[in-house]
């Protein structure tokens, strides 16, 4: 009698040890598909990378038009800013399993911005948002010699949208978008020509020391 309570004891264990792991797999779920959803969406402007394992000529860099679609290989166009980027994976993997057997997809959205001021080379950059404000800059030289990052500013539509945003920011973080601009602002005139201010104090207090000795 002993012994069939504790093989019974035993099965609840076991019973219940189940129980919990597909509740602990059931949670993770719907957290992966929590995060997925959260991820930012595309916008007209915005460039898509996508790579197809082992179907070079279907991967690249597709630009979003001004209403929303991209034109993708044996696909032609496809709304894009109506979906998550998980949706629209799910969406080009669905479509290309017509002519790819297992296709495999990664889809980095990119954003089109520019990168001006006192920067080695201004212009426009496609930038990966996870990337930071500071490699951004990087990305276009870096600050000139008379630049500071202290004072970026980032500006949509003609009007500052953030000022001195910290620089160790993502992109999407700083909500920059395409189309936006990164300014890297000039230092001031003091930082700029504090050697020269420097050297002429110490001259003329030499010649103020010299004019007392006598």
């Amino acid at each position: 009698m002993t012994r069939l309570r504790v093989l019974a004891a035993c099965g609840l264990l076991l019973l219940s040890a189940g129980a919990l792991s597909a509740q602990g797999d059931s949670a993770s779920m719907h957290i992966s598909e929590a995060a997925a959803a959260q991820q930012p969406g595309l916008r007209p402007g915005d460039v898509i990378k996508i790579d197809i394992w082992r179907e070079k000529d279907l991967s690249g860099s597709f630009l979003v038009d001004e209403n929303g679609s991209a034109t993708f290989p044996l696909l032609g166009d496809v709304k894009v800013t109506e979906m998550t980027i998980p949706q629209l994976r799910a969406s080009l993997l669905e479509a290309y399993r017509a002519q790819l057997r297992n296709p495999s997809i990664t889809i980095t959205p990119m954003r089109r911005v520019n990168v001006l001021g006192e920067v080695l080379k201004p212009g426009l950059y496609v930038i990966d948002p996870t990337v930071s404000l500071a490699e951004a800059v990087g990305l276009a030289g870096g600050a000139t010699q008379n630049g500071t990052l202290t004072g970026v500013r980032i500006f949509r539509n003609g009007s500052v949208l953030v000022n001195r945003p910290s620089i160790s920011q993502t992109i999407s973080e700083a909500d920059v978008r395409s189309g936006d601009q990164i300014v890297v602002p000039q230092k001031s005139w003091f930082s700029r020509n504090s050697a020269f201010v420097i050297s002429s104090l110490i001259s003329v207090t030499s010649i103020v020391i010299a004019l007392v000795r006598r």
